[in-house]
């Protein structure tokens, strides 16, 4: 990620290398679920922050309107809306436990 390389502020980053456990929604097991990035950024008040940042496209962001005919495409969305909804809750707590934010970016946020 050229923006952690080249940001003064960042400390530290990490890609994909802890896990947080959750619950599945759909078979009751726990499974571990790998956020894209760790950054650790030091604030403009000398305060170390840590974030927990997740990328997806906005269509997976978005719970999907419901529809008339469910056809397969639809039910794989609302399938996958709902796993990462369930995942990102875990991720939610599991950063409030330990001080970290936890932030989902999409293209609108990365200009992309």
């Amino acid at each position: 990620m050229k923006w952690c390389d080249h940001n003064q502020a960042v400390i530290q980053w990490q890609s994909e290398e802890f896990s947080i456990p959750y619950r599945h929604p759909i078979d009751g097991k726990v499974h571990r679920y790998f956020p894209d990035f760790l950054v650790k950024i030091k604030t403009s008040h000398d305060i170390v922050e840590t974030w927990v940042i997740e990328i997806k496209p906005m269509y997976q962001v978005k719970e999907p309107k419901p529809q008339n005919r469910k056809t397969k495409k639809y039910l794989t969305e609302v399938k996958t809306y709902a796993i990462n909804r369930y995942k990102w809750d875990y991720a939610i707590e599991w950063c409030k436990d330990r001080g970290y934010k936890f932030i989902i970016l999409t293209e609108k946020e990365l200009n992309v």
